[in-house]
């Protein structure tokens, strides 16, 4: 069981670093909770591959620094597909 966590927690970094992905789109694909892939690479990744865990911790503060961008925009469509019906 721990082996197959490691190895989740690395696919899970190598698929977030190589796709910018959120930590939503990570859970998404690989049909897991949220918290799960939180865990995954903020706690296990750090001890297994620490070169892989700051290129993930990169890519999460650029997602953070980006979400109210990504909000404002869904909120955006959301209205103007209702002015449209």
């Amino acid at each position: 069981m721990q082996r197959n966590m490691e190895e989740r927690a690395q696919e899970l970094g190598n698929y977030i670093v190589e796709h910018r992905a959120t930590v939503r789109a990570a859970a998404a694909r690989y049909r897991i909770s949220k918290s799960t892939v939180h865990k995954d690479i903020t706690e296990r990744l750090r001890g297994i591959n620490r070169g892989l865990y700051l290129q993930v911790q990169e890519v999460l503060q650029e997602n953070k620094n980006e979400r109210h961008i990504r909000g404002g925009m869904a909120t955006k469509q959301k209205y103007e597909s209702m002015r449209r019906k």
